[in-house]
Protein backbone atom coordinates (compact mmCIF):
# COMPACT_ATOMS: atom_id res chain seq x y z
CA UNK A 1 0.00 0.00 0.00
CA UNK A 2 1.45 3.36 -0.96
CA UNK A 3 1.39 6.20 1.58
CA UNK A 4 -1.10 8.07 -0.63
CA UNK A 5 -3.78 5.46 0.07
CA UNK A 6 -3.57 5.72 3.81
CA UNK A 7 -6.51 7.20 5.73
CA UNK A 8 -6.35 10.92 6.34
CA UNK A 9 -7.00 12.55 9.68
CA UNK A 10 -7.60 16.22 10.45
CA UNK A 11 -6.69 16.21 14.08
CA UNK A 12 -4.29 18.86 15.29
CA UNK A 13 -0.64 17.88 15.54
CA UNK A 14 1.61 17.69 18.41
CA UNK A 15 5.19 16.82 18.62
CA UNK A 16 8.23 16.09 20.26
CA UNK A 17 10.81 17.61 22.49
CA UNK A 18 14.28 17.80 21.06
CA UNK A 19 17.32 19.93 21.22
CA UNK A 20 16.91 23.66 20.54
CA UNK A 21 19.92 25.30 18.95
CA UNK A 22 21.30 28.69 19.91
CA UNK A 23 21.79 31.01 16.96
CA UNK A 24 25.03 32.80 16.19
CA UNK A 25 25.83 35.55 13.77
CA UNK A 26 27.66 34.58 10.62
CA UNK A 27 30.21 36.80 8.96
CA UNK A 28 30.59 35.86 5.32
CA UNK A 29 33.77 36.47 3.37
CA UNK A 30 34.11 40.09 2.34
CA UNK A 31 32.90 41.01 -1.13
CA UNK A 32 35.53 42.05 -3.62
CA UNK A 33 38.22 39.61 -2.56
CA UNK A 34 36.81 36.88 -4.80
CA UNK A 35 33.62 36.06 -6.68
CA UNK A 36 30.80 35.01 -4.38
CA UNK A 37 30.58 31.21 -4.09
CA UNK A 38 27.64 29.50 -5.74
CA UNK A 39 24.64 28.97 -3.46
CA UNK A 40 24.30 25.48 -2.01
CA UNK A 41 21.31 23.22 -1.58
CA UNK A 42 21.09 21.25 1.66
CA UNK A 43 22.21 18.11 -0.17
CA UNK A 44 25.20 19.92 -1.66
CA UNK A 45 26.04 21.32 1.78
CA UNK A 46 26.07 17.81 3.20
CA UNK A 47 28.46 16.63 0.49
CA UNK A 48 30.66 19.69 0.98
CA UNK A 49 30.78 19.13 4.74
CA UNK A 50 32.28 15.69 4.19
CA UNK A 51 34.76 17.12 1.65
CA UNK A 52 35.81 19.96 3.95
CA UNK A 53 36.38 17.68 6.91
CA UNK A 54 38.39 15.25 4.78
CA UNK A 55 40.51 18.12 3.42
CA UNK A 56 41.41 19.35 6.91
CA UNK A 57 43.14 16.27 8.13
CA UNK A 58 42.42 17.53 11.66
CA UNK A 59 39.37 17.37 13.82
CA UNK A 60 36.66 19.96 13.32
CA UNK A 61 33.76 20.79 15.60
CA UNK A 62 30.71 20.14 13.44
CA UNK A 63 29.02 22.03 10.65
CA UNK A 64 25.63 23.50 9.82
CA UNK A 65 23.70 24.84 6.86
CA UNK A 66 22.51 28.46 6.73
CA UNK A 67 19.38 28.08 4.61
CA UNK A 68 18.76 31.81 4.11
CA UNK A 69 22.27 32.32 2.70
CA UNK A 70 22.54 28.88 1.05
CA UNK A 71 25.94 28.43 2.69
CA UNK A 72 27.70 25.77 4.77
CA UNK A 73 29.57 26.74 7.94
CA UNK A 74 32.28 24.42 9.26
CA UNK A 75 33.53 24.90 12.82
CA UNK A 76 37.32 24.77 13.27
CA UNK A 77 39.80 25.43 16.05
CA UNK A 78 42.35 27.78 14.44
CA UNK A 79 42.97 30.12 11.51
CA UNK A 80 45.04 27.64 9.52
CA UNK A 81 42.17 25.17 9.52
CA UNK A 82 39.75 28.00 8.67
CA UNK A 83 41.76 28.86 5.55
CA UNK A 84 41.71 25.24 4.45
CA UNK A 85 37.95 25.06 4.92
CA UNK A 86 37.39 28.21 2.88
CA UNK A 87 39.46 26.71 0.08
CA UNK A 88 36.80 24.00 -0.27
CA UNK A 89 34.02 26.58 -0.78
CA UNK A 90 32.57 26.45 2.72
CA UNK A 91 32.59 29.21 5.34
CA UNK A 92 34.74 28.71 8.44
CA UNK A 93 34.03 29.67 12.03
CA UNK A 94 36.60 29.42 14.82
CA UNK A 95 35.15 27.90 18.00
CA UNK A 96 36.49 26.87 21.40
CA UNK A 97 35.50 23.22 21.74
CA UNK A 98 36.49 20.39 19.40
CA UNK A 99 34.20 17.57 18.36
CA UNK A 100 36.27 15.27 20.58
CA UNK A 101 35.59 17.45 23.62
CA UNK A 102 31.85 17.51 22.92
CA UNK A 103 31.81 13.76 22.34
CA UNK A 104 33.53 13.29 25.69
CA UNK A 105 30.86 15.49 27.29
CA UNK A 106 28.16 13.30 25.74
CA UNK A 107 29.79 10.18 27.18
CA UNK A 108 29.86 11.81 30.61
CA UNK A 109 26.16 12.58 30.33
CA UNK A 110 25.44 8.97 29.35
CA UNK A 111 27.15 7.86 32.56
CA UNK A 112 25.85 10.54 34.93
CA UNK A 113 22.57 11.93 33.57
CA UNK A 114 20.76 9.19 31.59
CA UNK A 115 17.39 9.57 33.29
CA UNK A 116 14.09 9.10 31.41
CA UNK A 117 12.78 12.36 30.02
CA UNK A 118 16.13 13.77 28.91
CA UNK A 119 17.91 14.13 25.59
CA UNK A 120 21.16 15.64 24.40
CA UNK A 121 23.05 16.48 21.22
CA UNK A 122 26.10 18.45 20.18
CA UNK A 123 24.87 21.76 18.75
CA UNK A 124 27.29 23.09 16.11
CA UNK A 125 25.77 26.57 16.23
CA UNK A 126 26.36 27.11 19.97
CA UNK A 127 29.42 24.79 20.15
CA UNK A 128 27.91 23.12 23.20
CA UNK A 129 26.07 19.94 24.10
CA UNK A 130 22.45 20.97 24.63
CA UNK A 131 20.70 18.86 27.26
CA UNK A 132 16.91 18.88 27.34
CA UNK A 133 14.76 17.85 30.32
CA UNK A 134 11.02 17.34 29.96
CA UNK A 135 8.30 18.07 32.54
CA UNK A 136 8.69 14.67 34.23
CA UNK A 137 12.29 15.38 35.26
CA UNK A 138 11.88 16.84 38.73
CA UNK A 139 13.26 16.51 42.24
CA UNK A 140 16.39 14.41 42.67
CA UNK A 141 16.37 13.34 39.01
CA UNK A 142 16.49 16.98 37.93
CA UNK A 143 19.22 17.69 40.49
CA UNK A 144 21.23 14.79 39.05
CA UNK A 145 21.00 16.26 35.55
CA UNK A 146 21.83 19.75 36.80
CA UNK A 147 24.96 18.52 38.58
CA UNK A 148 26.13 16.63 35.49
CA UNK A 149 25.63 19.64 33.23
CA UNK A 150 27.28 22.05 35.69
CA UNK A 151 30.33 19.78 35.92
CA UNK A 152 30.85 20.15 32.16
CA UNK A 153 31.25 23.93 32.42
CA UNK A 154 30.75 25.85 29.19
CA UNK A 155 30.69 22.65 27.13
CA UNK A 156 27.04 21.97 28.03
CA UNK A 157 23.81 23.82 28.71
CA UNK A 158 20.48 22.66 30.17
CA UNK A 159 17.08 23.63 28.81
CA UNK A 160 13.57 22.53 29.67
CA UNK A 161 10.70 21.53 27.43
CA UNK A 162 7.00 21.34 28.21
CA UNK A 163 5.25 18.03 27.84
CA UNK A 164 6.82 14.58 27.90
CA UNK A 165 9.39 12.99 25.62
CA UNK A 166 7.61 9.91 24.29
CA UNK A 167 7.30 7.66 21.25
CA UNK A 168 4.39 8.91 19.16
CA UNK A 169 2.30 5.75 19.05
CA UNK A 170 -1.48 5.69 19.52
CA UNK A 171 -4.65 3.73 19.00
CA UNK A 172 -6.36 4.95 15.82
CA UNK A 173 -6.13 4.50 12.06
CA UNK A 174 -3.54 4.69 9.22
CA UNK A 175 -1.49 1.50 9.53
CA UNK A 176 -3.22 -0.52 12.18
CA UNK A 177 -1.56 -3.09 14.38
CA UNK A 178 -2.71 -4.99 17.44
CA UNK A 179 -4.48 -2.13 19.21
CA UNK A 180 -2.03 0.51 18.00
CA UNK A 181 -1.87 2.98 15.15
CA UNK A 182 1.26 4.24 13.44
CA UNK A 183 2.23 5.73 10.09
CA UNK A 184 3.92 4.19 7.10
CA UNK A 185 7.33 5.70 6.45
CA UNK A 186 8.77 4.70 3.08
CA UNK A 187 8.13 1.85 0.67
CA UNK A 188 11.30 -0.16 0.08
CA UNK A 189 12.37 -3.48 -1.41
CA UNK A 190 14.50 -6.36 -0.15
CA UNK A 191 15.61 -9.26 -2.31
CA UNK A 192 13.09 -8.16 -4.92
CA UNK A 193 10.15 -8.24 -2.48
CA UNK A 194 8.09 -5.21 -1.39
CA UNK A 195 8.42 -3.92 2.18
CA UNK A 196 7.92 -0.68 4.07
CA UNK A 197 9.76 1.04 6.90
CA UNK A 198 8.12 2.35 10.04
CA UNK A 199 9.21 2.99 13.64
CA UNK A 200 10.71 0.21 15.74
CA UNK A 201 8.46 0.92 18.71
CA UNK A 202 5.56 0.33 16.30
CA UNK A 203 7.06 -2.94 15.08
CA UNK A 204 7.58 -4.07 18.67
CA UNK A 205 3.90 -3.44 19.37
CA UNK A 206 2.41 -5.49 16.54
CA UNK A 207 3.37 -8.47 14.37
CA UNK A 208 0.85 -7.68 11.63
CA UNK A 209 -0.54 -4.54 10.00
CA UNK A 210 -3.69 -3.46 8.15
CA UNK A 211 -4.41 -0.43 6.01
CA UNK A 212 -7.62 0.40 7.86
CA UNK A 213 -9.15 -0.38 11.24
CA UNK A 214 -10.33 -3.99 11.16
CA UNK A 215 -9.16 -4.32 7.56
CA UNK A 216 -7.34 -7.13 5.80
CA UNK A 217 -3.71 -7.76 6.64
CA UNK A 218 -1.32 -5.87 4.38
CA UNK A 219 1.98 -6.81 6.00
CA UNK A 220 3.90 -8.54 8.76
CA UNK A 221 6.74 -7.17 10.87
CA UNK A 222 9.97 -8.89 9.88
CA UNK A 223 12.56 -6.82 11.79
CA UNK A 224 12.05 -4.38 14.65
CA UNK A 225 14.62 -2.55 16.80
CA UNK A 226 13.73 -0.35 19.79
CA UNK A 227 15.23 0.98 22.01
CA UNK A 228 18.82 1.53 20.89
CA UNK A 229 17.56 2.50 17.45
CA UNK A 230 13.96 2.98 16.25
CA UNK A 231 13.16 1.25 12.95
CA UNK A 232 11.05 -1.67 11.74
CA UNK A 233 10.84 -3.44 8.40
CA UNK A 234 7.40 -4.75 7.42
CA UNK A 235 6.94 -7.24 4.56
CA UNK A 236 3.89 -6.69 2.37
CA UNK A 237 1.55 -9.68 2.17
CA UNK A 238 1.01 -9.28 -1.57
CA UNK A 239 4.05 -9.42 -3.84
CA UNK A 240 3.04 -6.23 -5.65
CA UNK A 241 5.40 -3.33 -6.30
CA UNK A 242 4.69 -0.13 -4.39
CA UNK A 243 6.20 3.17 -5.56
CA UNK A 244 8.16 5.08 -2.95
CA UNK A 245 6.17 8.27 -2.47
CA UNK A 246 5.04 10.37 0.48
CA UNK A 247 1.41 11.38 0.92
CA UNK A 248 1.14 15.19 0.94
CA UNK A 249 -2.49 15.06 2.12
CA UNK A 250 -3.58 17.51 -0.58
CA UNK A 251 -4.31 14.96 -3.27
CA UNK A 252 -0.66 14.83 -4.32
CA UNK A 253 2.46 12.85 -3.56
CA UNK A 254 6.18 13.55 -3.28
CA UNK A 255 8.17 10.92 -5.15
CA UNK A 256 11.16 9.57 -3.23
CA UNK A 257 14.22 8.52 -5.21
CA UNK A 258 17.04 8.41 -2.66
CA UNK A 259 18.00 8.25 1.00
CA UNK A 260 20.15 11.05 2.41
CA UNK A 261 21.74 12.19 5.65
CA UNK A 262 20.14 15.25 7.22
CA UNK A 263 22.10 18.48 7.74
CA UNK A 264 21.73 20.86 10.69
CA UNK A 265 19.84 23.90 9.41
CA UNK A 266 18.08 21.97 6.62
CA UNK A 267 14.41 22.79 6.01
CA UNK A 268 12.39 19.56 6.08
CA UNK A 269 8.84 18.20 6.02
CA UNK A 270 7.12 15.40 7.89
CA UNK A 271 4.05 13.43 6.83
CA UNK A 272 2.01 11.45 9.33
CA UNK A 273 -1.46 9.97 9.63
CA UNK A 274 -2.52 12.10 12.62
CA UNK A 275 -1.29 15.57 11.76
CA UNK A 276 -0.62 15.20 8.04
CA UNK A 277 2.18 17.42 6.64
CA UNK A 278 4.21 19.91 8.66
CA UNK A 279 7.58 21.57 8.14
CA UNK A 280 10.48 22.74 10.25
CA UNK A 281 14.24 22.73 10.62
CA UNK A 282 16.86 20.15 11.54
CA UNK A 283 18.37 21.22 14.86
CA UNK A 284 20.65 18.32 15.77
CA UNK A 285 22.24 15.08 14.59
CA UNK A 286 23.27 11.99 16.53
CA UNK A 287 20.78 12.95 19.25
CA UNK A 288 20.43 10.74 22.33
CA UNK A 289 16.91 10.48 23.76
CA UNK A 290 16.05 8.77 27.05
CA UNK A 291 12.47 7.58 26.65
CA UNK A 292 10.72 5.82 29.50
CA UNK A 293 11.16 2.64 27.43
CA UNK A 294 14.92 3.08 27.10
CA UNK A 295 17.70 5.06 25.43
CA UNK A 296 17.81 5.65 21.68
CA UNK A 297 20.92 7.04 20.00
CA UNK A 298 21.76 8.52 16.62
CA UNK A 299 18.48 10.36 16.05
CA UNK A 300 17.76 13.52 14.03
CA UNK A 301 16.35 16.42 16.09
CA UNK A 302 13.94 18.91 14.49
CA UNK A 303 11.45 21.68 15.22
CA UNK A 304 8.73 19.89 13.23
CA UNK A 305 5.63 19.15 15.30
CA UNK A 306 4.00 15.72 15.57
CA UNK A 307 1.47 13.85 17.69
CA UNK A 308 0.61 10.28 18.72
CA UNK A 309 -0.08 8.16 15.65
CA UNK A 310 2.52 9.99 13.56
CA UNK A 311 5.15 7.44 14.66
CA UNK A 312 6.97 5.86 11.74
CA UNK A 313 5.92 8.60 9.32
CA UNK A 314 8.25 10.10 6.74
CA UNK A 315 10.73 12.93 7.24
CA UNK A 316 11.84 14.16 3.83
CA UNK A 317 13.36 17.00 1.82
CA UNK A 318 12.17 16.96 -1.77
CA UNK A 319 12.89 13.51 -3.22
CA UNK A 320 15.22 12.56 -0.35
CA UNK A 321 14.13 10.19 2.43
CA UNK A 322 15.71 11.42 5.67
CA UNK A 323 14.01 9.87 8.69
CA UNK A 324 11.23 7.89 10.39
CA UNK A 325 9.24 9.66 13.12
CA UNK A 326 10.35 8.35 16.51
CA UNK A 327 9.04 10.62 19.27
CA UNK A 328 9.17 13.99 20.93
CA UNK A 329 7.25 16.39 23.12
CA UNK A 330 4.62 19.06 22.61
CA UNK A 331 1.99 19.14 19.89
CA UNK A 332 1.12 20.97 16.69
CA UNK A 333 -1.00 23.60 18.40
CA UNK A 334 1.55 24.66 21.02
CA UNK A 335 4.75 23.58 19.24
CA UNK A 336 7.31 21.03 20.22
CA UNK A 337 10.39 19.07 19.28
CA UNK A 338 10.67 15.80 17.38
CA UNK A 339 13.18 13.03 16.82
CA UNK A 340 13.65 10.81 13.78
CA UNK A 341 15.46 7.56 13.03
CA UNK A 342 17.79 8.24 10.06
CA UNK A 343 16.68 6.29 6.97
CA UNK A 344 20.19 5.49 5.64
CA UNK A 345 21.02 3.70 8.90
CA UNK A 346 17.72 1.79 8.82
CA UNK A 347 18.29 0.68 5.23
CA UNK A 348 21.81 -0.49 6.02
CA UNK A 349 20.69 -2.40 9.11
CA UNK A 350 17.79 -4.17 7.37
CA UNK A 351 19.41 -4.76 3.96
CA UNK A 352 16.55 -2.93 2.23
CA UNK A 353 16.67 -0.43 -0.64
CA UNK A 354 14.41 2.31 -1.89
CA UNK A 355 12.44 1.00 -4.92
Amino acid sequence: MSPARMPKRRTALAVVGTVALATTTLTLQSAGAAPAPAPLTAAQAGDLARTAVAALGVETAGSYYVAAAHRLVVNVLDRAAANRVRATGADARIVRHSAAELDAARRTLAEDAAVPGTSWAADPRSNKVVVTADSTVTGERLATVQRAVAALGDKAVLKHTRGTLRPLIAGGDAIWGSGVRCSLGFNVTKNGRPYFLTAGHCGNASATWSGSRGGARIGSTETSTFPGSDYALVRYTANTAHPSAVDLYNGGQQSISRAADAVVGEQVQRSGSTTQVHGGEVTGLDVTVNYQEGQVDGLIGTTVCAEPGDSGGALFDGDAALGLTSGGSGDCSSGGETFFQPVPAALQATGAQLP
